[in-house]
């Protein structure tokens, strides 16, 4: 019979613009309500990163639904995907703290890149000291460190 090509071409195609236009309204609103610096070049950056990220996650569910029998299987394997990718990313376990075998994770997840990118390109050029001479990582490592690790190592 036919081949299955042309029909994921065509849906790949039809999301493209979609997800644009997606990524720009929603792009516009949460800049704003983040309070990001309005400079034209860390907007379109912040753009990139959103249309890329939503591409990234309209594409994997297309995926998984298309690899399962059906969706409320598709939701069960996206989920475990998606935890993953979440976990691995950086945000709820930086990358130094992830273990050395289990680093390369950080680097193959398109999630950690998203945050990387979002956070270089919105902060990278801020070159502004505190009053104080304390550090960020050094008021959140004593005040939390050990209140989440107790529970845990339990």
């Amino acid at each position: 019979m036919y081949s299955a090509l042309p029909y994921a071409f065509g849906q790949v195609m039809i999301e493209i613009p979609h997800i644009f236009i997606q990524a720009v309204i929603y792009g516009a609103i949460v800049y704003a309500m983040i309070g990001f610096e309005w400079t034209a070049a860390k907007f379109f950056w912040y753009l990139f990163f959103m249309y890329f990220t939503l591409l990234y996650f309209t594409f994997y569910g297309m995926m998984a639904v298309a690899v399962t029998p059906n969706h409320n299987v598709a939701a069960i394997v996206s989920s475990a995907f998606y935890g993953i990718w979440n976990l691995f990313s950086g945000f709820i376990v930086p990358r130094t703290r992830i273990s050395v075998w289990w680093r390369w994770y950080y680097w193959i997840f398109p999630v950690a890149w998203t945050l990387y990118g979002l956070v270089a390109s919105q902060f990278g050029d801020i070159q502004d000291k505190l009053e104080t001479d304390q550090r960020v990582e050094d008021t959140s490592s004593k005040k939390y460190e050990k209140s989440i690790m107790i529970p845990i190592n339990l």
